[in-house]
This record gives structure tokens, C-alpha cells and sequence, in this order.
């Protein structure tokens, strides 16, 4: 006989129980801290907006002012990186990644202001990063002070961690169940029923808490797009495989970046003045085209996209998206992901559509499934990218082409032995020397 085993389960419970709590809690913490950053982001922006237009009208001395503007705010931005908290520099997931492995020790409280501060510089200079990085890397933070102020033990405090992060993204797209499926698939990559309880809960709580100050509706409201017919099945396969190289070339592309200004001998905070003039420069001439690029994607899920330049915008955006990305600065990949893949997807419809005029094709159902096949073709998390995109679009009708294109984006880059972004960046962060 087990004497002991009502004992061991009632402390099993109450343990549960008491990781619920403070999940529901480290969910508030990050869906305020992720709304906060977001409304700052939207100032930052609006800012930047008002600057150039107020500089346009000036010639010469309006360039000048734009480009010095976004040079000092990239400069201070990763200064505040090197002189206080190195581990806020880019995303910060590949961080969150490796002290859940147990690789890197957990960033300190420090990292909170450094990143939001830092990434409404970066980001509000024009540098073409994203808003998740920095809440994901935020809502880790609170995760892991939260478990350490209440003692939890190591297996607790990595899954309040966890889900901190997972908090974080949801309320950084107002996708809560994105937000969990992140934290199963990508960072901890496994099904564990602590981990996936912990957070289901703090993204449920971020969400909430987040809706509080930023409104419920989702990231892009567009008309619903319609159930393709079945004749065009067989070109998603080949949209997710062309998404699938576009991946790969985009991860080496981001990869040799920043080795090649790695060999560059200068001080960070100058080269980051250095991307940070060019992108304002880029913001004078047209201000669209710089931030995270939430402007180009819905430009691409509504057709209202210039199609005659729409190749070279995206030439445009893929070499930005890795520049700023090796600035140093605080700053995610997830959105200008999105962007890339849903102008992509755009372009892809409208030239098949050309090739097969008797076809019904719509284009914008190629962009949305586009978003999603690249953000696997470079992540390698099908699942997060399937329903992170259905949460930002409500594109529900789309679930089985993008279930084809993520397929093909997965395969294409496993048979080219090309690792996941992540990883290679995660492997990188703990190289000796970086």
C-alpha cells in the first residue's frame, strides 16, 4: 500500500494551483507591460511621421535634420545596450531560448527599461524591427522575477518563464493562443502539461489586461477572405515551397550580415548611427517604407499595393530588415517577417494569375497564406505562424492552404539543411567573444 500517495497528490495540486496564480498574475504583468510598449510605439511612430513631414518642406535642411534624428536615436539605443544590459540587444528570443536550456543565466530587472526604452528608439528611428522581441524578452523577465520573489523551484521558474514570454508575443499581436502554441512549439519545444497550463494562462490574462488599453480588434481589419477552390490547391504547395527557399535565403542573407559588420572595426554605437542615418534618409524620401512594416502588410492583405513597384520594395525591405537587425539595437523579426511574406504571397497570386487568367485567383488570400509560409520558411514553427496569422487576420478560411504552403516551406529548408533562424542566432549569442 501507497500511504503517502493522497499526500504526494493534494501537494501536487496545491503546487499547480499556486503556478496558475502566479501565471494569471505574470499574464497581467506582461499584457501591461506589452500594451504600454505598443501605445509608446504608436507615439514613436506618429512622432517620426510628424518630423518627416515637417521636414519634407525643407530640402536640404529637413534631410539633415531626419537623418541626425534617427542617427542619435539608433546610437543611444544600442549605448544603452552595451552600458547596461547587452543581453537587450535584437530580439531577445534566442536569449529567452537559452536560459530555458539552461545555457545563459536569466536577464536581470535591468533589462526591462533598457528594452522598452531602447526598442521605442530603435524601432520609433524608422529601423525595420519588430514589437515581439522586445515583449517577448520583457514578459520573460517578469516570468522568471515573479518565480524567483515567491521561491519556486527551477522546473516552476522555467515555466513561468515561459509563459511570461508567451504572454508577451500574444499581447504584442493581440494573439493569446498564438501566444501558447509559441511557447510549445518554439521555446520549449516540447508538450509539457505545467508549461502548456502556465501558458494558456498568462496569455489569457495578457490578452485581457492588453484589450483593457488597446482595444480588442484584431492587428488588420480586412474583408474575410473566401474558401479557394479546390483547382488552385496545387499552387499553394508551390507558394510554400518558393516561401520555403525565400526562408533560407533570407537566414543566410541575415547570418552573413552580420558576420561581414562583425569584421567592420568601429564602435557599435557608430555603426548603429551609421544604419540609423541611411534608414532616416529612407524615411525622407518615403516613410512607408521604414519601421516594422505593419503599413506594408495590410497594404498587401487589401491590394492596395503598387504592383509596379512592389519587387523592389521587397528587395528594399529584405536588405533593411537584416541591416537593422545588425544595428544592435533592441528590435524583433517577426513583423518585418510578416511583411515580407505577405508582399511576397501578394506578388506570387498576381503573376499566376496573369499565367493562368482562367483561374480564379484571388491575390490577397495568396498574401495572407504568404505571411504564414514564410514566417515558417525562417522560424520553423508552423503551428505558432498558422495561428498567429488567423488571429491578426480572421483568415479562418485559409486554414487548409496554409496547412500546404507550411508544409512545403518546412520541407524545402530541411532538405537544404538550413537551420531554423533562432537557433542559428541562439548558437551564435553563446559563441565565445559575442
Amino acid at each position: 500500500m501507497n500511504v503517502h500517495a493522497p499526500v504526494e497528490s493534494e501537494g501536487a495540486a496545491k503546487s499547480l494551483l499556486v503556478l496558475s496564480a502566479l501565471s494569471l498574475l505574470i499574464g497581467g504583468g506582461a499584457g501591461v507591460v506589452g500594451a504600454l510598449f505598443r501605445l509608446a510605439l504608436q507615439a514613436a511612430d506618429r512622432l517620426r511621421d510628424g518630423i518627416v513631414a515637417f521636414a519634407q518642406g525643407r530640402a536640404l535642411l529637413g534631410l539633415l535634420l531626419v537623418v541626425a534624428g534617427c542617427a542619435l536615436a539608433s546610437s543611444v539605443a544600442v549605448w544603452m545596450v552595451r552600458r547596461f544590459s547587452p543581453h537587450a540587444s535584437g530580439s531577445g528570443i534566442p536569449h529567452v531560448e537559452a536560459v530555458l536550456r539552461g545555457e545563459a543565466p536569466p536577464a536581470p530587472f535591468i533589462l526591462l527599461p533598457v528594452k522598452f526604452i531602447g526598442g521605442c528608439l530603435a524601432i520609433g528611428a524608422g529601423l525595420a524591427l519588430g514589437r515581439e522581441g522586445p515583449s517577448v524578452q520583457m514578459g520573460a523577465v517578469i516570468g522568471h522575477l515573479t518565480g524567483a520573489a515567491f521561491q519556486r523551484n527551477g522546473a516552476d521558474c522555467r515555466a513561468l518563464l515561459a509563459a511570461g514570454a508567451g504572454a508577451g508575443l500574444a499581447t504584442a499581436f493581440n494573439a493569446p493562443m498564438a501566444g501558447a502554441v509559441f511557447v510549445l512549439e518554439e521555446l520549449v519545444q516540447k508538450f509539457e502539461q505545467r508549461t502548456a497550463i502556465a501558458a494558456l494562462a498568462a496569455s489569457s490574462t495578457a490578452i485581457a489586461v492588453a484589450h483593457l488599453l488597446l482595444g480588442d480588434r484584431p492587428d488588420f481589419l480586412i474583408p474575410a477572405p473566401a474558401y479557394p477552390s479546390p483547382a488552385i490547391g496545387p499552387l499553394f504547395f508551390i507558394l510554400g515551397a518558393a516561401m520555403g527557399l525565400l526562408g533560407v535565403i533570407y537566414n543566410r542573407f541575415l547570418l552573413g550580415t552580420l558576420s561581414t559588420l562583425d569584421l567592420v572595426r568601429m564602435p557599435a554605437e557608430a555603426r548603429a548611427a551609421l544604419i540609423g542615418a541611411a534608414v532616416g534618409a529612407l524615411a525622407w524620401v518615403s516613410p512607408i517604407l521604414v519601421g516594422g512594416g505593419d503599413g506594408l502588410t495590410l497594404a498587401a492583405l487589401t491590394g492596395s499595393q503598387d504592383l509596379f513597384v512592389l519587387p523592389f520594395v521587397m528587395l528594399l525591405r529584405f536588405g533593411l530588415g537584416s541591416a537593422s537587425y545588425a544595428a544592435g539595437t533592441p528590435g524583433g523579426l517577426f513583423a518585418p517577417l510578416l511583411a515580407l511574406g505577405a508582399q511576397a504571397g501578394l506578388l506570387f497570386g498576381v503573376a499566376f494569375g496573369l499565367l493562368l487568367p482562367w483561374v480564379a485567383i484571388e491575390p490577397q488570400a495568396f498574401a495572407i497564406v504568404g505571411m504564414t509560409a514564410f514566417f515558417t520558411g525562417v522560424v520553423r514553427a508552423p503551428l505558432t505562424g498558422i495561428v498567429l496569422v488567423t488571429e491578426m487576420t480572421g483568415g479562418v478560411a485559409l486554414l487548409l492552404p496554409m496547412l500546404a504552403a507550411c508544409f512545403m516551406a518546412m520541407l524545402a529548408p530541411k532538405l537544404l539543411d538550413n537551420a531554423p533562424i533562432y537557433e542559428s542566432l541562439r548558437e551564435r549569442l553563446l559563441r565565445p567573444g559575442s
